[in-house]
């Protein structure tokens, strides 16, 4: 079967996508595995582990289609494949973990392997990243207990493999991890030259303002190039605290400002959802003065942790950069904040993010 490689070609025939031979040349890889993953488990009196075929840790600098592959992958396998963001995974194990401390578990991380592993024979992570020293210390164990179970783990990311965790606390702890992944999985670099992300808005208007019927048609036209139909919200966990990012797929997110900016949200926040997000989609930017100065603030913490991480954002907004704060208290120290906002509409803003 190359039920992969047929939906690429159907894609590329209906100009859904550009033709790019770094992509082509991986497809046979996932076929490999789709293949595989559908063949029936071999079980016998004397064989007691299902036998994980080997994954893939596909790496490479943002926009350049990893995303849009394991879609491919994931919709030529069908059933017994779970596709899930890694950060909201890792979220999902540590509540595991908590549950099962709190109700005396001596091995926490037991049950919490086996409840992930049950129903399926894939896991399929997007935007893998270390960062944390939770992580770094529970994600090893995780993934030998996953393939003792049976389960092929595929996953993208924007790190060199033996970059991840780089520079982390007691990274030397990780590095067996490493190993673990060289050994149970290929690693293949997608090394296009094409960011598709930013191609895709290339040229075109990322701020609208007003934020009227309009604007907001424009947005809808953008988030359902981006794939918007099969996004999910994102909770990210900051400091033990959630927090929901209301929409999110393929490393775009979207959201209102008062979903950022009107809630007790601060700078760790925005730090969070600028490591999980690649483009951010903010929706009703509002005029700013001394009536709404809370809000105001927590805008320019946001827009200086996006800038800082090179996140793209398309914004609509009640008016252009310069004129949304012009009296009151903050004005004059927004003037740095709309400058930010103006230079990240160019279109070559964030290529080297």
């Amino acid at each position: 079967m190359t039920r992969v490689i047929e939906i690429y070609a159907d894609r590329v025939a209906s100009g859904a996508l550009k033709p790019d031979p770094v992509q082509e040349a991986v497809l046979p890889e996932f076929s490999r595995l789709a293949n595989a993953l559908q063949t029936p488990v071999k079980r016998g009196l004397f064989r007691k582990k299902a036998e994980a075929p080997k994954g893939i840790y596909l790496w490479g600098g943002v926009g350049r289609g990893k995303s849009m592959l394991m879609d491919l992958f994931v919709e030529a396998v069908g059933e017994g494949v779970r596709r899930v963001h890694f950060h909201a995974f890792m979220q999902e194990v540590h509540k595991g973990l908590h549950a099962a401390r709190a109700r005396g578990v001596e091995d926490a991380l037991v049950p919490v392997a086996k409840e992930v592993s049950e129903g399926i024979r894939c896991l399929a992570f997007d935007e893998m990243q270390i960062t944390d020293i939770t992580d770094a210390m529970v994600v090893g164990r995780l993934f030998e207990m996953l393939f003792d179970a049976g389960v092929t783990v595929v996953t993208t990311s924007n790190r060199v493999l033996d970059d991840l965790y780089k520079d982390g606390l007691n990274r030397q702890l990780f590095l067996p991890f490493i190993d673990f992944i060289k050994e149970h999985m290929t690693v293949w670099e997608l090394a296009s030259d094409t960011d598709y992300r930013q191609d895709r808005l290339s040229g075109e208007q990322v701020y609208f303002a007003p934020a009227d019927a309009a604007a907001r048609a424009a947005i809808g036209t953008i988030w359902a190039d981006f794939g918007g139909a099969t996004a999910r919200p994102l909770v990210l966990t900051v400091n033990k605290r959630e927090v929901e990012i209301p929409a999110f797929v393929n490393g775009v997110a979207r959201a209102s400002f008062y979903d950022l900016c009107g809630k007790a949200l601060g700078p760790a926040d925005y730090l969070a959802l600028a490591e999980a997000a690649r483009v951010l989609i903010l929706e009703d930017i509002p005029q700013l003065s001394s009536e709404n100065f809370n809000a105001a603030k927590r805008f320019v913490t946001l827009v200086d942790a996006l800038y800082e991480a090179q996140v793209k954002v398309i914004a609509t907004a009640a008016a252009q950069p310069e004129m949304l704060y012009l009296e009151g208290v903050g004005a004059f120290e927004f003037e740095r904040t709309a400058s930010r906002l103006r230079e990240m509409q160019d279109a070559n803003w964030g290529r080297d993010a």
